[in-house]
């Protein structure tokens, strides 16, 4: 069994979001108010729709939290909809309602609609978009806060920045340094694209409000990084193992997601081997007055990941996100039922999610490594999991 496993549940418009997180050691100091920072940031971000102006998300904390600090057990916590007042029949468990509001049976391209009415035989496609929605993220980034508080207990910050929306690109370095990232995700922090360039925040600002005028939506291409990472984690030993394809895999799995590079990514192939292998050094004191003693790098082509296992340098991915399938001038569509030509339904919608996407890859990423730090560490305490931690430094330090 996995050293740290979570599940999410509910509907877009439904009563709430339930999710579980198992395996985070006792004695970590949490609160709500931890949660609720990630939660307000996925809000944010120019170019959401009206359903943000809604919700004002806040995680409530079922069990596994007392008096402030975690107990070992499973950690509950529910966000609640305030949208299903809206929607209470619409949405209700009870037979009684059925009918009370018309089924949905135009699919939209791009979204689930249609394979998944066909593969849960539904001829209500409500009964799949309302899971299939990007709504159910919130509950994925409140999981994530928490194991985000966790891993900075280890010195271990998970951040993200926006890098282009739509042709908007905001140039960077592909090899950014541990201080560089964290001072780029600070600027990124102030912009309402979550971008780092004044300059290209302004310009990814007007081609969202361009699309918006012309009921169009767009996407774009998100950083995530972490940093203070040790050695070791993940594995070569099978293929499931290897942390990058984990955390691939993690935010591959957020909605509208169609690609996902590991540090310079699909710019190695374009190269020799010789221009970006991370060249392996030594020293006895440290470098450049960041560095620790012992073995280091001088660039990070590779993202932090070798084999499988991370080598100590900042984890760096990006990501790419379709534009939002629901459109204000729709697109074509077959009914369900009629099997005739039609327009495909409308359901509010963003104009741009890409500030959000990053927030909610900043959650996965943080689930994926904490999984990977407690897989290597272990520990039903935290004063356990220090007291290893440490031993392991330790030796590093010595090796």
């Amino acid at each position: 069994m996995s050293a740290l496993r979570y599940i999410t549940a509910g509907e877009s418009h439904g009563r709430a979001l339930i999710g579980i997180l198992e395996g985070i050691p006792a004695g970590l100091d949490l609160s709500s108010e931890n949660i609720d920072k990630d939660l307000k940031r996925r809000q944010g971000g120019y170019g959401r729709g009206g359903r943000m102006k809604i919700e004002s998300d806040h995680a409530t904390i079922l069990s596994g939290v007392r008096w402030g600090k975690t107990i070992g057990s499973p950690i509950a916590l529910m966000i609640e909809n305030k949208d299903y007042k809206n929607w209470n029949e619409g949405m209700s468990p009870d037979a009684d309602a059925e009918g009370s509001i018309p089924a949905v049976t135009r699919p939209r391209p791009g979204h689930a609609d249609l394979a998944g009415a066909l593969k849960y035989n539904q001829q209500d496609i409500r009964n799949i978009l309302e899971r299939s929605s990007a709504r159910e993220t919130a509950m994925r980034v409140a999981l994530g806060a928490v194991t985000k508080s966790f891993l900075a207990e280890f010195g271990i910050s998970v951040g993200s920045f926006v890098i282009q929306i739509g042709s908007r690109i905001a140039v960077k370095s592909p090899d950014m340094k541990e201080k560089e990232l964290l001072k780029t995700f600070s600027q990124a922090e102030k912009s309402a694209v979550r971008c780092p360039d004044e300059t290209a925040s302004g310009k990814m600002v007007r081609l969202i409000n361009k699309a918006r005028k012309e009921g169009n939506s767009l996407g774009g291409i998100f950083e995530i990084f972490v940093t203070g990472i040790p050695i070791g984690l993940g594995s070569h030993t099978q293929w499931d193992r290897r942390l990058d394809g984990r955390l691939a895999q993690a935010v591959m799995g957020i909605q509208a997601i169609k690609g996902v590079e590991v540090g310079l990514g699909f710019e190695m192939g374009r190269k020799s081997g010789s221009e970006l292998m991370d060249e392996i050094l030594y020293s006895q004191i440290a470098q450049d007055n960041s560095k620790k003693a012992g073995f280091f790098r001088r660039t990070n082509f590779a993202g932090g990941i070798e084999g499988g296992i991370t080598n100590g340098m900042p984890i760096i991915l990006r990501a790419v996100m379709k534009p939002i399938p629901t459109q204000r001038k729709p697109l074509r569509s077959v009914d369900l039922i009629t099997k005739k030509s039609v327009e495909a339904a409308y359901e509010r919608s963003d104009i741009c999610a890409v500030p959000a996407a990053g927030v909610i890859g900043e959650a996965m990423v943080a689930l994926t490594i904490a999984e990977a730090f407690m897989e290597k560490f272990g520990g039903d305490s935290m004063g356990e999991t220090r007291r290893n931690y440490d031993s392991y430094m330790e030796y590093v330090r010595k090796f």
